[in-house]
């Protein structure tokens, strides 16, 4: 039987190779038949979710939560030292340089990244405004988002404050940070459905062991992650929680 993998599309498109070789090694370290399935969107993993099409998945705080409350999947791991924090960012030269002096119409770019999304829009709060009165310009993907920013057909944009960090110094040095979340209890999550019973635990070995092989340390800094770490019932009830909070 072949159990199918996906992770959330909020990854840079130079990550993809990367996480075709963490395929492989899941395969050749479990020995299971796994199938890594990438979706272009969020729009369309979801709708594999709702018809039950995903055996596992790595995915992204908000999706998370609803994995676990509303289809049973089981936590497995996270990612070592790595959070989740989000990036309001504007041009170099805008002349914005705090998040109250945003004013009512500003221009905003999102991806269709709910968790980043939701906790850009919780950090416009300081300056009153919301969906009602901004101007969202939805775009594909993180660098569409820096793009319509560095041509002035946006005022500012949600950003994953790791995906940031990824820029090139060129594009660091045109752009500025106006607000960054510190949440601290955020994160991407390992998580495997019930269709996979019992091997649930064999994945999870396999993770948190993966460090400390010489090619799962390669496939893990291919992905920029320096470990895999277990996460506990009450971690995940907790960031569940802070998940329905924020909505």
């Amino acid at each position: 039987m072949s159990f199918q993998f996906t992770v959330s599309p909020d990854f840079p498109p130079t990550r993809l190779p990367s996480w075709y070789l963490f395929n492989t090694w899941l395969q050749k370290s479990t020995g299971l038949s796994i199938h890594l399935e990438m979706f272009p969107d969020f729009e369309s993993q979801r709708e594999a979710i709702a018809k039950d099409k995903i055996d596992l998945i790595y995915a992204n705080p908000y999706d998370a939560a609803m994995l676990v409350r509303e289809k049973g999947f089981i936590p497995l791991a996270r990612p070592k030292d790595r959070l989740d924090e989000a990036v309001i960012l504007a041009s170099a030269d805008s002349p914005y340089t705090e998040v109250e002096e945003l004013k009512s119409g500003v221009r905003v770019a999102v991806t269709n990244d709910p968790a980043i999304n939701l906790l850009g829009m919780m950090m416009l709060e300081p300056a009153e405004l919301h969906s009602g009165n901004i101007e969202i310009i939805k775009v594909d993907s993180y660098q569409a988002a820096i793009r319509k920013v560095l041509q002035g057909e946006a005022d500012i944009a949600f950003l994953l404050k790791n995906s940031m960090m990824r820029l090139s110094k060129l594009v660091q040095s045109q752009l500025k940070t106006i607000v960054e979340s510190q949440i601290g209890d955020l994160y991407h999550t390992f998580l495997a459905s019930t269709t996979l019973g019992e091997h649930a635990e064999t994945i999870k070995k396999a993770l948190l062991d993966m460090h400390n092989s010489p090619k799962g340390r390669e496939v893990l800094e291919g992905l920029e992650i320096p470990a895999w770490e277990e996460i506990t019932p009450e971690e995940t009830d907790f960031m569940i929680n802070l998940i329905e909070a924020l909505k």
